[in-house]
This record gives C-alpha cells, sequence and structure tokens, in this order.
C-alpha cells in the first residue's frame, strides 16, 4: 500500500508538473527546438520553474517506489499521471469531462488494477537477467533517438512531430526509472561508494537531460494533447520491459492472467488517447507566426 501512494503521489506531481511547463513552453522561441538553449529560455518562467519543481518532486517519489517496490507495479500506477494532468487543465478550462472523458477515466483507472490484479508484479532474481541489459538499454535509447531524429524532418506536422518526440521521451523516462531502481540497490548494498562507481546515475543524469528537451521540444510545438498521452503511453511499456527483460520482475503467466494483463494495458493506452485527446486539456500550440518559423526554407 506505501509502494501504491508514493506511486500514485509522483503522478499526481508529473501530470500537475506538465501542464504547468506546456503553458510556459507554448511561448519559448521556436529557434531553440530540441536545442539546450530552450531549457535556459524556459528557466526564466516561472511557471515552468514551478512545473520543473512538481515534475522533479514527482520523480522523487516514484524513484523512492522504486526502491521499494517493483518496476512492474509502480509503472502503470506512473500512467496515471494524466488523469492529475486532466484534473487542472480542465479547472482551467471550465470544460465537463463528458462521455469521453469519463470513458477515458474508467479505462485508464481500470487498466491499471486489471494489470495489477492479473499480473501480480513480483520481483525475481535481478542478477539473471543483467545480461540482456546492454541489449534492451541499446534498443530503447536508439529507438528513442532514431525518432527525436525523425520528428525534427516532421516540422511541416506538427501533431506527427510532437507524438513522436513525445513517445521518444517516454522510453527514455521508463529507461530512466529502470536506471533508478538499479541505482537504489547499489546504495543500498554500499553506499555511496558503490553507487558513484557504476554508470547507471551517470546514465539517469543524460537521459533526464535528453528526454526534457524532447519534452519541451514537444510542449513548444504543439497542443498538450499532442505530445502528452504518447509519452504517457510509452512509459509504462518502456518500465515494464526493462523491469521483464534484466530487473527480474514477473507476472503471472497463466492464459488467463495473460489475457487480463493485455486487455489492461490496452485499455490504458485507450484511455490515454481519450483524455489526452479531450478538449479541455490545453490548446496551447505554438503561435502562427512561431509556426512560420518552424517551416522549412
Amino acid at each position: 500500500m506505501t509502494v501504491i501512494l508514493l506511486a500514485l503521489g509522483a503522478a499526481c506531481c508529473l501530470g500537475l508538473g506538465f501542464v504547468l511547463q506546456q503553458a510556459a513552453a507554448q511561448h519559448a522561441p521556436p529557434k531553440d527546438y530540441l536545442s539546450l538553449r530552450l531549457l535556459l529560455d524556459l528557466v526564466r518562467m516561472p511557471r515552468w520553474v514551478a512545473g520543473i519543481g512538481l515534475m522533479v518532486t514527482g520523480m522523487a517519489l516514484g524513484a523512492v517506489a522504486l526502491g521499494m517496490g517493483d518496476i512492474t507495479l509502480v509503472e502503470p500506477l506512473l500512467a496515471t499521471n494524466l488523469l492529475f494532468a486532466m484534473a487542472l487543465a480542465r479547472r482551467l478550462s471550465g470544460q465537463r469531462l463528458g462521455r469521453s472523458g469519463w470513458a477515458g477515466l474508467w479505462l485508464l483507472a481500470g487498466g491499471v488494477t486489471a494489470f495489477i490484479l492479473a499480473g501480480r508484479p513480483h520481483g525475481g532474481d535481478s542478477e539473471a537477467g543483467r545480461p540482456a541489459q546492454w541489449l534492451i538499454t541499446g534498443v530503447l535509447l536508439g529507438t528513442a533517438l532514431l525518432l527525436a531524429a525523425v520528428a525534427k524532418h516532421e516540422r511541416t506536422h506538427v501533431s506527427l512531430e510532437a507524438a513522436l518526440l513525445g513517445v521518444a521521451a517516454g522510453l527514455l523516462y521508463g529507461l530512466q526509472d529502470a536506471l533508478t531502481r538499479i541505482s537504489g540497490e547499489r546504495f543500498g548494498e554500499g553506499g555511496w561508494g558503490a553507487l558513484l562507481t557504476t554508470w547507471h546515475p551517470y546514465g539517469i543524469l543524460v537521459l533526464g537531460v535528453l528526454a526534457l528537451v524532447m519534452v519541451q521540444s514537444a510542449f513548444e510545438t504543439a497542443p498538450l494533447r499532442m505530445s502528452l498521452p504518447a509519452l504517457t503511453a510509452a512509459q509504462p511499456l518502456a518500465g515494464i520491459a526493462c523491469g521483464v527483460g534484466f530487473l527480474g520482475d514477473q507476472l503471472r503467466v497463466t492464459t488467463g492472467a495473460l489475457a487480463w494483463e493485455a486487455a489492461g494495458v490496452a485499455a490504458v493506452i485507450t484511455g490515454i488517447v481519450l483524455i489526452g485527446s479531450h478538449p479541455a486539456m490545453p490548446p496551447g500550440a505554438a503561435s502562427p507566426e512561431g509556426l512560420r518559423e518552424l517551416q522549412p526554407r
């Protein structure tokens, strides 16, 4: 129960933080797209700083949850950040939930519950899966970088561009969560000395910066509904892949359990799409002048 409450607290902070970040990022200069300069411009905006503060708090709570529980349990709960983003967005916009909003809410919440109850995620022998660590890490990182490169060449299709960046960032955040859990284990075993002599904490830092630049570029380019659902769907899938692939997490694999797990994941993704496309989510697209600057000359 403690792990569940920590993960939901993390999801709340992340969801609220994303809404505030997007509200600020839409005013960033288009020339800073996919550049570290974007972060330097955004840090001058109080609303963005507040959003980052909430996101950092959410990541810290998520790290504690990952240290106490299994990533295959924590990741689906983190996906509920979209519910909290919707709550704030709805308050700011004054929009009613309506049928699509309520359907998305119940599908997301029900899908997470079905996956957890059917899969009963629990830890196993993490050392047995370590040989696959580099392979899965390379695949996720390479896919994220490839999607970012494709997005950079899709400047005339801002919705596709933002979705690709959202998926890329989600993959990196899922991988970052897996490395966070490994770092927590190293720290528990040998303290700071054991932690700082491995590559994992430095990988967390690099992944965090890359993902942050991708997310803010997506927020700058298009409405929140174009990028946040993609990010929210990709992160738990990447995290679960890492958990089962090299962290030793185990799920029930009976026919009935697998069917419910698949149905739960499908419901989560469907709910994410419905909530993300709801009119209450901030429109916040770049201005027409900014979009013209993004067009290839």
